[in-house]
């Protein structure tokens, strides 16, 4: 017998953050989730977490009706009738920006992470168990350390996160400092190292010239001659300064995060495919190919050899199809993320866990919001690798003092969606978002 899914609460949340620095600007010293529960009537709750948004908020309550009041067996007819819905409201874009600025999709991630959750506590199976044509894959999912260049908190009135009066380690000081050369970088990866233990980096460009970031990238393979290394200009340069930056570097990457984008009358898929042929470099993205029609025209030009397949914006069982597809073709999965709290972070290590064949070292903000937790008991990284749990559902219990604190955190705020361009004007008077100018690179 199904129980029925009986109360759905949309609870908006926030959490602090540190100046991290990309090509739509800065992070604010906070940042907005929203966090769903759906509880049903056996007295279980499954939750998913996803961007914020005005948009995003209506559109869970566009969904109440179809939710409330169905059994959990048709939990698969519920999504798809979601879906149909969300869809009456128009065609979405992504964006330029270097975060995804789509509704539906966000909805439909958030109801679905619930709804798996609360089905597998009732079948007693593990969300990875569930997900894709096979389930499980792995029981580990190793994860890359993600490094940002960050501004200087100092420069700006906002309530930037300080380190604390007694560290536990170098990692609790470094994130809430300035990090503008190639030594900041290698401290902070150093930190993340001692910390998490990541045997892979990815550092976060777009902010200074191709060649200040190269020469990043130079100082972190110095120190870890042994790490997968790339770098995610979020196609910020051109072509030719793709090609120029990263070639003499080939050998310490293994491989470019959308060097180069749309320009002139080119198609990002089209500047990376001449790229590839150009420097011999594999490539992988998160712009150029965020649904399954972009996906196809970037394999047919060859653009593209690691979709990286966030589960936020392709849905959990989206982005396993991508990872099936990957291990049909011949291709490698991965998974991009923006900032998020602990949820996240359980919902992309079930869908990595269900992802067949190669899989690269998944995209995780957690270490910079690590500490900020809104369940019991947050999921680790140690040595590198996300253990998956084999506990029913996505494996976490909901905090409710910490998610309380967390949406009174959000109700204080002024700013309730995500803006990139309000810190920045504390570094440069008047700064406005270019995507094919880095962040710090103004007359």
């Amino acid at each position: 017998m199904f129980p029925t899914l009986k109360r759905i609460t949309i609870t908006p949340v926030a959490g602090y953050d540190s100046f991290l620095l990309n090509l739509s600007g800065g992070h604010a010293p906070w940042f907005i989730r929203c966090v769903l529960m759906i509880e049903d009537s056996a007295g279980n709750t499954g939750v998913g977490e996803i961007p914020s948004s005005e948009g995003i908020l209506a559109g869970l309550e566009q969904c109440r009706d179809l939710i409330e009041g169905q059994s959990l067996r048709d939990f698969r007819q519920v999504l798809t009738q979601c879906k149909a819905r969300l869809e009456g409201n128009g065609p979405e874009e992504r964006g330029q920006q270097t975060f995804d600025l789509r509704v539906a999709v966000h909805v439909l991630t958030a109801i679905e992470s619930a709804l798996f959750d609360l089905y597998g506590q009732h079948v007693e199976l593990p969300v990875a168990d569930l997900l894709g044509r096979l389930g499980r894959q792995r029981d580990e999912v190793e994860a890359l350390g993600y490094l940002f260049l960050l501004g200087d908190p100092d420069k700006t009135d906002l309530p930037y996160p300080k380190p604390p009066e007694s560290p536990r380690d170098d990692w609790e000081v470094v994130r809430c400092q300035e990090a503008l050369t190639p030594e900041a970088v290698v401290r902070l990866a150093k930190a993340a190292h001692a910390r998490y233990g990541f045997k892979d980096f990815k550092l976060k460009g777009g902010v200074l010239s191709p060649e200040a970031e190269a020469d990043c990238i130079r100082a972190l393979y110095e120190a870890f001659p042994d790490a997968r290394l790339t770098l995610d200009p979020n196609g910020a340069w051109t072509l030719d300064q793709a090609v120029k930056a990263l070639t003499p570097i080939r050998h310490m990457l293994s491989y470019a995060e959308d060097p180069c984008g749309q320009e002139g009358g080119y198609s990002g898929r089209e500047t990376m495919a001449e790229f590839k042929r150009r420097t011999g470099l594999p490539t992988a993205t998160n712009m150029i190919a965020t649904d399954f029609k972009q996906l196809q025209f970037a394999v047919a030009l060859n653009s593209v050899d690691i979709p990286l397949a966030d589960c936020h914006f392709w849905t959990m069982q989206g982005a396993v199809m991508v990872g099936e597809l990957c291990n049909e073709w011949g291709m490698t999965w991965g998974s991009h993320s923006n900032n998020h709290f602990d949820i996240s972070l359980a919902m992309m290590t079930h869908v990595a866990a269900a992802c067949p064949g190669e899989i690269t070292a998944i995209d995780t903000h957690w270490i910079w919001q690590d500490g900020q937790r809104l369940t019991t008991e947050p999921f680790q990284i140690r040595d590198g690798r996300i253990s998956v749990p084999k506990t029913p559902g996505l494996g976490i219990t909901i905090d409710k003092a910490q998610l309380e604190a967390a949406n009174r955190l959000y109700q204080s705020l002024e700013v309730r969606q995500r803006d990139d361009a309000m810190a920045m004007q504390y570094l440069i008077d008047g700064w406005q978002f270019d995507p094919k100018r880095p962040t710090l690179v103004r007359d």
